[in-house]
Order: structure tokens, then C-alpha cells, then sequence
């Protein structure tokens, strides 16, 4: 089945095996209704020898991002995590008008415009040229690349140097994830400081998160992991932290090997955490496949349930993660009759492979469904607090993860 893509050892174990799917974020313009989806496989894959989550490289980054339809800034809590984050490192790390910010993945500027409005000089690498000129658009200097180490050489040569790389929800994203580490010791100043945001692998297993599992995540994530491949580009973790968002996420904090950053007991605790989570046992790997067969059935369940009653079911959310739970549940618009996104860049189109409709949010209050399924179930406080509403006619919450579950 290949090779690790950290280490080169056969990969021969399976971790779940959802099918063929499209990929999550290519939204179906209505023109384009009856024209068959370009589906792939997605069989996530286990290294014995490394312990990296991974599924293959089916797809081009090229192709998955040149035109993307994810933009960060329509997440009220992830815009609101994003300036907790910059002051954050501005006092710890005494980021100021002399120092150089480098976000990788920087989509339309949401997190750099808070060190730009402070007069910090900041560049944002980003590939989509879409979701780039947005950034340009509000003032982020933003260049249009995908990051590893000939961008990182071309931007030293250039006198680019980085007191504060960030890196969001990216590791997970790059199939070379060699190449695009080692960019981060060429970048960094010798006492620079680099985080990396992604969700957290234990989380995803004890939670049954498979629906985070789809073509644009190359990689799936622990501290164990990401430190040995850190440890193989020269680079050292010093510092981490467990954060809420995504459904579980780790933030890490990076140096230079030889840097003078001394590390912190968080790391030990997190080591442990995950070994204690049987993250290096390969039957913690086997079991989770049984356990998102468990998950289908109960979201499964709920909606024949629901159809039988005669009761409407919607849905809030067009995230990523929703095509690969939809998709592998077999639900289309005759279960879920549309879902609905703040992003004007998905309105009117249809989610791939199950073909439903995408609307505006205020479409929920015109039909006033008897439950409103939350896509995004991680911005779930965010969500049942802005349509608080529904309650007037008595319409419920549905989460669909770790198992259906309707709130109370």
C-alpha cells in the first residue's frame, strides 16, 4: 500500500477505510447538478514503525487548493481564538515593530491582520490565490506559494527572517511533510519561535472524529509523532498546549535544537497522555474502524427515526468534515432536505457527492425545521447560541459526533 511519507517503512495496516469519496471542499455549482463527482479513495493508513496516521497522496496539493473554498473569517470563536493567539505570543515572546511574523497557510488574513493593526510587520504564505487576494485586500502582505525549503531559501535570500512562524491546521496538510519542516529551521531566527496548530489523534480515536478524516488531510496527528519528525529537521519541542477547538487540537512550540528555549513539563505530561492512550499499540488503530461503523449506525438510526415521525431535518454548516460524514452515511437531500452557511462563497452550491443544497442561515427560520443537525459539531456552543431561536417553535439540536445525539 506504500511508504510512510515521514519515515519510507511499508504502510500495510489499515485504520478506517471510509470509501470513495469526493474531495470535501469541491461544492457543486448548480449547473453543474447531474455531472458525476472525481472520487477517490479514502483509506487512512497507520505506519508500525512511526505511528503517523497518513492516507495517500491521490490528489495534488495544486489541484486541492488552487481554487478553495474555505475562508477563516466567517468562525465568529475561531476569529475571537486567533486574536487570544497573537496577543499571546506578542507578551510572551515580545513580538513588536521590530520583530518579523511568517504565517504559513494564512488563507485571507484573518490571524496576521492583528499583528498588521499593531504596526508588526507580518507576511502570510498562502496557495489558494483566491483566498490570498482576500488577504491583500485588508492590507496583509500576503505571497501566493505553497511553503518548504526552496520558498523558505528564497525568502532568507530575500532577507526574510522570522521571529514568529505560525502554522494553523496545515501540518495535517502537506503531503512531503519533510520538505515543508525543514523549511522552518531555514526561516526561523536562531532564537525564533514557531507553533503548529492541529488536531489532536488521540482525540479524533476516543471521540470517533472520523468525519475530520478526508483528501485534504494528508497526515493525522500526536506529539509523539510531530516530535520525531521535528527532532529529524533540527528543531525541538519546548512547550505545548491542549486547545478546544477542531474537537481537541495541540498547539506546539518549536525552536531550534540548539536554541535556548527550555522546555516545559506540559511536553512529559502530553508524552504520557498518549502512550497511556495506546497510541503506540496497534490495536488501538484496529478498533477504531469498528467504532465509526457504530457511529453510521446511530446517525443512520436517528434520521430513519425522524423520517418515519414525519418529522424536517436540516442542516447548519457546509464544513469539510460534513461531506465525508454524509458520504459515508449514504445521507442525501431525501434525509437532510439542505444545510446552510454564513459563507457567501458556498451559498447556492451543493455538497459533493450527496448533492445537498447549500443556503443562506435565514433559510432555517423561513421553513422552521424540527431539527437542526450542527455539521460543524466543534462550533457547536457558537451555533446553538446564534439560532437560539429555533426554540420558539420547538425545533432540537442533532450532533452527530461521537454518536448521534439530539441536545437538550
Amino acid at each position: 500500500m506504500g511508504k510512510c511519507r515521514f519515515c519510507d517503512a511499508p504502510l500495510s495496516e489499515t485504520f478506517v477505510d471510509l470509501g470513495m469519496m469526493p474531495l470535501s471542499n469541491s461544492f457543486v455549482p448548480p449547473e453543474r447538478c447531474l455531472a458525476p463527482d472525481m472520487t477517490l479513495p479514502l483509506h487512512a493508513l497507520v505506519c508500525e514503525a512511526c505511528w503517523l496516521v497518513q492516507i495517500p497522496e491521490f490528489e495534488s496539493p495544486e489541484n486541492i487548493f488552487s481554487d478553495y473554498l474555505y475562508f477563516s473569517s466567517y468562525s465568529d470563536l475561531w476569529l475571537k481564538h486567533s486574536a487570544a493567539y497573537c496577543q499571546q505570543m506578542i507578551e510572551r515572546f515580545g513580538i513588536g515593530q521590530a520583530s518579523m511574523v511568517v504565517e504559513i497557510a494564512s488563507n485571507d488574513g484573518y490571524l496576521l491582520k492583528n499583528f498588521v493593526h499593531r504596526g508588526i510587520p507580518a507576511l502570510g504564505i498562502e496557495p489558494a490565490a483566491n483566498v490570498a487576494e482576500v488577504a491583500r485586500s485588508q492590507g496583509v502582505p500576503t505571497e501566493i506559494l505553497f511553503f518548504g525549503v526552496d520558498t523558505a531559501r528564497s525568502l532568507s535570500a530575500n532577507g526574510i527572517s522570522a521571529d514568529l512562524m505560525t502554522a494553523n491546521n496545515v501540518l495535517a496538510h502537506v503531503p512531503d511533510i519533510n520538505d515543508f519542516v525543514a523549511g522552518f529551521r531555514i526561516l526561523l531566527k536562531p532564537e525564533g519561535v514557531a507553533t503548529f496548530e492541529f488536531p489532536s489523534l488521540e482525540r479524533l480515536i476516543s471521540e470517533r472524529q472520523f468525519d475530520t478524516i478526508y483528501h485534504e488531510h494528508f497526515s493525522y496527528l500526536s506529539l509523539l509523532v510531530v516530535s520525531r519528525i521535528f527532532q529529524a529537521h533540527g528543531l525541538r519541542v519546548f512547550d505545548i498546549e491542549s486547545l478546544p477547538t477542531h474537537g481537541g487540537s495541540l498547539r506546539v512550540y518549536v525552536c531550534r535544537n540548539e536554541a535556548r528555549h527550555a522546555p516545559t513539563a506540559r511536553v512529559d505530561q502530553q508524552f504520557r497522555t498518549e502512550l497511556d492512550a495506546g497510541l503506540e499499540r496497534i490495536g488501538t488503530y484496529r478498533a477504531f474502524a469498528r467504532s465509526v461503523v457504530e457511529a453510521k449506525i446511530d446517525l443512520l438510526s436517528f434520521f430513519v427515526n425522524a423520517h418515519r415521525a414525519g418529522k424536517r431535518v436540516v442542516g447548519y454548516g457546509a464544513p469539510a468534515k460534513a461531506n465525508t460524514l454524509l458520504n459515508f452515511c449514504g445521507i442525501g437531500p431525501e434525509l437532510l432536505e439542505f444545510t446552510v452557511d454564513r459563507s457567501p462563497h458556498k451559498q447556492g452550491r451543493l455538497m459533493p457527492g450527496s448533492r445537498i443544497p447549500i443556503r443562506a442561515p435565514d433559510k432555517i427560520f423561513e421553513v422552521r425545521p424540527d431539527y437542526v443537525l450542527i455539521l460543524p459539531w466543534n462550533l457547536q456552543s457558537e451555533i446553538v447560541q446564534s439560532l437560539a431561536g429555533i426554540r420558539e417553535w420547538g425545533g432540537r439540536f442533532v450532533v452527530p459526533i461521537p454518536s448521534a445525539r439530539i441536545l437538550p
